[in-house]
């Protein structure tokens, strides 16, 4: 017998509307039918009042760096600083400690609406750089924390194999590599995609930096042959570009470029310090950019040319990437505001045009291109927005998306529903009961 479940949405956002009193019905995590002009519950249909959304797509997370917060906020610095306290970090987790801190930060991204992360996956080794017993134990770590907490999960596996244009990785770095991408190459092809597309494997460039130029086709060539999602930062700070120019001769994204990794399968996350040529050679390669604007102006990296890069042919996708908030609603509204403050011009982006990046456009990047939409046939994911709280009372039904976009907080996500699974209710945790003890107890045991 199929698994069914059957929702009733006071509001729901479809086709790029707000439609009042909409039936939807799922069977086996997918939705079967989508009914507007339900103006009640229908028999047995769970409600779900507010504004009904597409799961949010959090499109670029480091799972560990939520250890981080409040301890890089109380310091100044810059890129370069916080590198070394995240380092600190990483040398302290195991598979164990790693998959309790994944599980608490995947259920902080379900509590603000997120229904599936990319996982920029490069702590792969025991401290030192020695394998696992397993190769593959913390990514199979963070697989297992998607599924305790309810969310899916394409794991970018990373190839990390360098300090910095060739040179040996430091030490703290020897828990990244794997020495060459083809060793890298061998451990990533043991993890599997899940039939229920809960789990997508991926691949990821940690950087110019990180792997040699001679080494880039690899990774791009493992992605290709099995169509699987390519990230890749890109361009995140100045002295990423200055030293690929001494070492190359070009950019970083020309260099990309050079190595086949840029195309319609490739994200390039950041992408904050581009030249005009960078633009137009991600545009017209259709390569995404995942824009990540809280972990941005929190680590003072600049505002990038967003705006340019979707003109360019871009798409474009949200993260939280360092996770100084999780908040997908705010990383939306970051993207336009910032874009303000830049160009000193308003409406850069629609809530409409927003939404997509934080739904469709960020699935696709994350290899599902069958969710972000509330129709027939879809991912039946979702998440909906509450429209009585002290953010969000006012405004009328018809501007809800803006409201929700330019004043809902995660802290107004009323219910999350993951392949039909009520995984949040009402603002709690399913299967987390609490969350901020998770949290709480899983970061001490970083510090302490």
């Amino acid at each position: 017998m199929p698994m069914t479940a059957a929702y009733w949405l006071e509001h729901a956002w479809l086709d790029g509307a707000v439609a009042s009193g909409v039936a939807l019905d799922t069977a086996d995590g997918r939705i079967t039918a989508v009914r507007p002009g339900t103006p009640a519950p229908p028999p047995g249909a769970t409600p779900l009042r507010g504004l009904t959304l597409p799961g949010l797509a959090n499109a670029h997370s480091h799972a560990f760096h939520r250890a981080l917060r409040g301890h890089v906020q109380a310091e100044r610095g810059t890129f370069w600083t916080w590198r070394e306290t995240m380092y600190q970090v990483a040398s302290r987790l195991t598979p164990d400690t790693y998959r309790a801190l994944a599980t608490a930060v995947y259920a902080e991204m379900a509590l603000a609406g997120i229904t599936a992360v990319g996982e920029f996956h490069y702590l792969h080794h025991a401290p030192g750089g020695a394998p696992y017993a397993d190769p593959n134990a913390m990514g199979e770590a963070l697989i297992a924390a998607a599924a305790d907490a309810g969310v899916r999960i394409t794991l970018l596996d990373t190839a990390y194999l360098s300090s910095g244009f060739g040179a040996p990785p430091e030490e703290h770095q020897l828990r990244f590599s794997d020495g060459t991408a083809d060793a890298w190459a061998e451990r990533v092809s043991a993890l599997k995609d899940t039939a229920d597309s809960a789990v997508r494997v991926g691949a990821a460039v940690h950087s110019v930096r990180a792997v040699p130029a001679d080494q880039l086709a690899t990774v791009a060539a493992w992605a290709r042959d099995r169509a699987a999602p390519l990230h890749v930062h890109l361009s995140e700070q100045p002295a990423e570009n200055e030293a690929c120019l001494a070492a190359h001769g070009r950019t970083p994204a020309r260099l990309l470029a050079d190595h086949g990794v840029l195309g319609a399968r490739t994200t390039a996350v950041h992408a904050t310090h581009l030249t005009d040529e960078d633009v137009a050679l991600l545009g017209g390669s259709a390569t995404g950019t995942c824009m990540c604007p809280t972990t941005e102006r929190d680590l003072a990296d600049g505002i990038g040319p967003a705006a340019a890069l979707q003109r360019a042919g871009s798409p474009l996708s949200l993260g939280s990437d360092s996770h100084a908030v999780i908040d997908l609603l705010e990383e939306a509204r970051a993207m336009e505001l910032d874009e303000r403050l830049r160009t000193r011009t308003r409406g850069n982006w629609t809530a409409a045009a927003l939404l997509r990046a934080a739904t469709a456009d960020g699935h696709a990047a994350l290899g599902r291109p069958d969710a972000g939409r509330l129709e027939a046939g879809a991912l039946a994911d979702f998440t909906t927005i509450a429209l009585d709280t002290v953010r969000t009372a006012g405004p009328p039904p018809r501007l809800a998306a803006e409201t929700a976009v330019f004043a809902a907080s995660a802290a107004d996500v009323r219910h999350t529903v993951v392949g039909g699974r009520h995984v949040v209710r009402d603002g709690t945790h399913a299967l987390v009961p609490d969350v901020p003890r998770a949290l709480r107890d899983a970061v001490a045991a970083l510090h302490d």
